[in-house]
């Protein structure tokens, strides 16, 4: 169809029998309150009918949008992010938006600016799994921001969309002492972020409650072979070995399993082990990970709904997903102890 032979928003208007003004109200979906919504729905079956399309580029001049968000996450390796990213770009592309991936090259933060002006060339971030202060490089002071799995206090003006990490850690934590564990590790991730810290909060007040119940700590990165070495080291060490490793990732399950059976010790007969995020990794390792899932794709595409909220002037509030813990094979009873 030739540009001239495109209908326009007057002849949406005349098919409607309404003005352009409300024309204009209905399909930038600010009619609420100003137009009945018999008349909203008149305009938008004229559009429907008519085949018309907005002028996107031309409405975006005028308001100065670039219709972009910036998503930010520690790392592109991590399968979760890839996660959050598709649920982030598919709630975007309903609305027309684009978002551009910036995985930054410090992990958890400081970020740089990938441009030479975000503010310029932008209109909103999301940022996942980092601290709001991490983002000043990349001038989120002056863009609308949302932060996933981030403190809830990280000021003013800054929404959060989060998982229930806490909760998660507590029903692995449950699951296990409700299981005869008593003896417990902590494999924790070596990486100072908020995520991390509330998983160890979490862990560390549920043992507590359980008279007879203890925990230790190892911490290592965040990889397969480093939580290998971990493992190995603690299960070859001098006293008793632990009944149950409680992860903070699927990557450090898997190394903690991988070690396991390494050594000859049987996973769950003698050593019960958890992870979090229910990765893909979860079901491919022998036996399948009992695990936290974490609704990763709906992560994204909240936070990015959060974020076109604050693009468009409103307040999002902020939100907590629930999680659920997945139990398979690689837990069970806690082994009697002569």
């Amino acid at each position: 169809m030739s540009a001239a032979s495109r209908p326009t928003s007057k002849d949406v208007a005349r098919a409607a029998g309404v003005s352009q003004a409300a024309v204009s109200l209905v399909l930038g979906g600010k009619w609420p309150g100003r137009v009945s919504a018999a008349t909203a729905e008149r305009v938008r079956e004229a559009a429907r009918s008519l085949g018309y399309r907005p002028n996107l580029a031309a409405r975006d001049l005028r308001t100065g949008r670039t219709r972009t968000a910036l998503l930010v996450v520690p790392a592109l390796t991590n399968e979760f992010f890839a996660r959050v990213h598709a649920g982030a770009a598919s709630a975007a592309a309903a609305h027309g938006f684009g978002v551009l991936l910036y995985p930054s090259p410090e992990g958890t933060g400081p970020a740089t600016d990938p441009f030479a002006s975000a503010p310029a060339a932008l209109d909103g971030v999301l940022a996942s799994s980092m601290a709001a202060q991490a983002l000043s490089g990349i001038g989120a002071g002056a863009l609308p921001l949302v932060m996933l799995d981030s403190d809830p206090a990280t000021g003013p003006g800054t929404a959060t969309v989060n998982l229930a990490i806490a909760d998660g850690m507590r029903q692995a934590a449950g699951h296990l002492l409700e299981l005869g564990h008593r003896d417990l590790v902590h494999l924790a991730a070596d990486v100072d972020s908020w995520t991390f810290e509330i998983r160890a909060a979490a862990l560390a007040a549920s043992v507590a409650g359980v008279p007879g119940a203890r925990l230790r700590t190892h911490r290592c990165a965040l990889g397969v072979a480093e939580a290998q070495a971990a493992v190995t080291a603690l299960l070859t060490a001098p006293g008793e070995r632990p009944t149950a490793l409680v992860c903070d990732d699927d990557l450090l399950a898997a190394g903690a399993c991988k070690a396991a059976r390494r050594l000859g010790v049987r996973v769950p007969g003698e050593l019960s082990v958890t992870g979090f995020d229910d990765l893909t990794l979860a079901t491919a390792v022998e036996p399948e990970l009992t695990t936290v899932t974490l609704p990763a794709e709906e992560f994204g595409a909240r936070g990015m709904a959060a974020l076109l909220t604050a693009v468009d002037g409103g307040t999002p509030a902020d939100e907590e997903l629930p999680v659920t813990l997945t139990v398979r094979g690689s837990t069970g009873p806690a082994p009697a102890r002569t």
